[in-house]
């Protein structure tokens, strides 16, 4: 086990190309931290950086507290778990595992007994006679994942792992990943653009955005104070609801003109942007009062029922909003929503998306 620093990590491409710029991440022992964000923003990069597969242009990368830059992969003590399995067809599930053992020149009786460990612990005993070709795909990752754990790795890196699996699979795997985790104890850097997958996963999740780290922290931490309207946006599912507003002598006006009572919000002279999650909105019989919060008149423009609860999409001032209701919503015949938020479940935000306010 060790614990991994990053200090002013930069990735250029040519002359001119930042992909990563200046990341500063201490991941300490043991635990797992998430790297997510959109396609291109510089997370797998980052990945393959710490892993030894792409040249550091600035910055340090200490694994164990020792200097890694320009050691190579095999120099590092890490495992990687790759999006393709990676497995070789022709060979046994034992012998995919064993493979990088027996080229490191380990002794038999030592590769049988991490092999037959890590199967133990993978619920793969029963399939180490099989092809990969035998297995599904699930199977499959746990393989991927064993011949990572037999070769007891300092680090372990994990590059979208689970991208390949249908819904109900990542579910699974998501699960067995963080126990897996939990009970080998190995610090761990995985990333994905999934934002359920990483929430669930992280003891530490870094939010990425064209190659800068938007924001680091515990999931929760984040998703219930998220330091940017791009975090707000990106984590949390709907995301949150983001409505420019402006103040003048007698209140906050919306885009469209509406004007509306929010007590004790301060809004900027050049305007804001406030925030709130879909699940925070209360719904009003018509008469209720904002009590310090926000009071907003949603004009309906569907409701997509999904089991226990319902989410109802309308217009605020111009903008898409979506409200989540527990059940089924009785607002599909409805035209018109008043819905309440609480003064403690708004956010402010300013012009320039960065955090102003958590009240």
């Amino acid at each position: 086990m060790a614990n991994v620093e990053l200090t002013n990590v930069r990735k250029v491409y040519g002359s001119s190309v930042e992909a990563v710029k200046g990341i500063n991440i201490a991941i300490d022992d043991g635990a797992l931290c998430v790297l997510v964000g959109p396609s291109g923003c510089g997370k797998s990069t980052l990945l393959r950086m710490i892993a030894g597969l792409e040249s550091i242009t600035d910055g340090t990368v200490k694994i164990d507290n020792k200097l890694v830059n320009d050691l190579g992969p095999a120099e590092r003590d890490i495992a990687m778990v790759f999006q393709n399995y990676a497995l070789y067809p022709h060979m046994k599930v034992y012998d995919n595992m064993a493979y990088g053992l027996r080229n490191r020149g380990m002794p038999k009786d030592q590769i049988d007994k991490r092999v037959k460990d890590a199967a133990q612990i993978l619920e793969l005993t029963q399939l180490l006679e099989r092809r990969p070709k035998e297995l599904s795909g699930g199977q499959r990752q746990r393989v991927a994942m064993g011949r990572a754990i037999v070769r007891s790795p300092k680090v372990f890196l994990f590059d979208e792992p689970l991208s390949n699996l249908d819904a109900k699979l990542r579910g699974q795997m998501r699960v067995e990943i963080k126990n897996l985790q939990r009970q080998l104890g190995v610090t761990s850097v995985y990333v994905t653009h999934d934002q359920l997958e990483a929430m669930t996963l992280a003891d530490i999740l870094v939010v990425m955005n064209a190659g800068s780290v938007e924001q680091i922290g515990a999931p929760l931490d984040i998703y219930e104070k998220p330091a940017s309207t791009f975090v707000a946006s990106f984590i949390g599912a709907p995301p949150m609801n983001l409505v420019p507003v402006t103040a003048d002598g007698s209140g906050l006006v919306l885009g469209d003109g509406t004007r509306i009572g929010a007590e004790g919000l301060v809004i900027p002279g050049n305007g804001a942007l406030i925030g709130f999650r879909p699940e925070d909105l209360e719904v009003s019989a018509g008469t209720d009062t904002h009590a310090g919060g926000l009071a907003l008149d949603l004009k309906v423009l569907g409701v997509e029922p999904v089991g226990a609860e319902s989410y109802v999409y309308g217009m605020v001032g111009g903008e898409r909003v979506v409200v989540r209701v527990p059940g089924r919503s009785t607002s599909q015949t409805e035209d018109h929503l008043r819905v309440i938020i609480p003064a403690d479940k708004l956010h402010l935000f300013g012009t320039d998306g960065k955090r102003i306010s958590s009240e």
